[in-house]
């Protein structure tokens, strides 16, 4: 195809599509998925070679979020039958986060609900970062903890957090219609505030929330515009409980087509496949590890996910590798610092802008409530 031999020779060249190349990408056929995964694969292996890093997640307080996002069970008004704990100790953050390194992880995400940490939240993530860090000197850590206020992005790096994670979810158009206690706007101030502060950011999206391709492409888009160094592409996880339950328009070849869009719009990005995975691609979850260079290992915030030995096999036989310790995840001309960039390409609901795919059937068999790890007496799932 035309169309995909421009997209690889564009992604060589960490050259923008058009919008209208990235909307193809989105509308290609069946018959086309595995040209489109081929092609996208040759980007990837380029930028990344045939590495896949393992990320961990650390869930340091659960539920009870005032914030009304339509597709969290931690969400306000939740029935989610989800785990619910205040801020884990220090030492309990480290126990669990020791679990996704011994698995092979090299980074570890802290994760808290709630709108945005107040200062008190701020110094308690720092103890936990010293906790992490002085048991694990190399480790990445990257916290996720809401909207950050003026100078809470500095103080965390000061503490040694390496990265932080907020994500856009979705398009601008169609933000009120899943969120209305914090703005779209909101949320890119964040990411902001974070690459200000000499922090890696992290920045991605969910899809699967009723959004049409107008609305990924557009998100993807403002992502680049922001210049991440990752990009986690979640899935929505329909969980019983919140408003988003019934949204099951996601396939496996509709999750390929979306990574491979991402993939060419932010070629030199680690691409992170994120919650859902197991639920929306099932068995071609090898063929995404083509796409993206990235995936969490084990459980996530309040859903199960592959059992980690599972992720590893499957990463090898694929014939891919875990990414080292040791070794650089981004391209040279990305990296500068622990994880900080010097120059990129990927920096820079119900949608109004077209129908979501239809003919998934719905999978709730596949959602379960993490019941074990962070906050329970349980070994975690890593």
């Amino acid at each position: 195809m035309d169309l995909l031999n421009t997209l690889v020779e564009k992604g060589l060249r960490r050259e923008l599509p058009s919008r209208e190349e990235a909307l193809a990408v989105l509308a290609t056929s069946d018959d086309e998925l595995l040209d489109v995964v081929a092609a996208a694969g040759k980007v990837r292996r380029h930028w990344f070679g045939r590495r896949v890093k393992l990320n961990y997640l650390v869930n340091l307080k659960s539920g009870l979020c005032p914030e009304d996002c339509s597709y969290c069970s931690q969400r306000l008004g939740s029935e989610a039958g989800i785990l619910k704990y205040t801020w884990l100790k220090p030492e309990q953050a480290s126990e669990a986060a020791a679990a996704g390194l011994a698995g092979g992880a090299k980074r570890v995400c802290l994760v808290a609900s709630g709108r945005g940490p107040t200062d008190r939240d701020v110094d308690r993530v720092s103890e936990t970062i010293k906790a992490i860090k002085d048991q694990h000197e190399d480790v990445e850590v990257c916290a996720c903890l809401g909207l950050l206020s003026d100078g809470q992005a500095d103080r965390l790096r000061q503490a040694g957090a390496d990265a932080y994670n907020h994500n856009l979810n979705t398009s601008e158009a169609t933000y009120g219609d899943i969120t209305t206690t914090h703005t779209y706007a909101d949320r890119v101030d964040t990411v902001r505030k974070a690459h200000a502060a000499g922090l890696s950011a992290c920045s991605g999206l969910i899809a699967g929330m009723g959004e049409g391709d107008e609305d990924l492409v557009d998100v993807v888009f403002a992502l680049r515009e922001l210049d991440p160094d990752s990009v986690p592409v979640n899935f929505l996880i329909p969980v019983e409980g919140t408003p988003l339950a019934k949204e099951w328009h996601l396939t496996p070849q509709r999750c390929l087509r979306i990574l491979a869009m991402v993939r060419f719009v932010c070629p030199d990005v680690e691409v992170r496949i994120a919650g859902g995975r197991e639920v929306h691609l099932r068995t071609l979850q090898p063929l995404a590890l083509h796409l993206a260079n990235s995936i969490f290992l084990g459980d996530y915030l309040t859903t199960e996910g592959q059992a980690g030995k599972a992720d590893l096999e499957m990463i090898a036989d694929a014939g891919f590798e875990v990414e080292g310790a040791g070794e650089v995840t981004l391209p040279e001309h990305r990296a500068g610092g622990a994880c900080g960039t010097t120059e990129s390409t990927c920096g820079t609901t119900e949608g109004a802008c077209g129908s979501a795919p239809q003919g998934n059937e719905a999978r709730p068999d596949l959602v379960a409530v993490r019941r074990r790890g962070a906050g329970t007496d349980l070994a975690p799932n890593a």
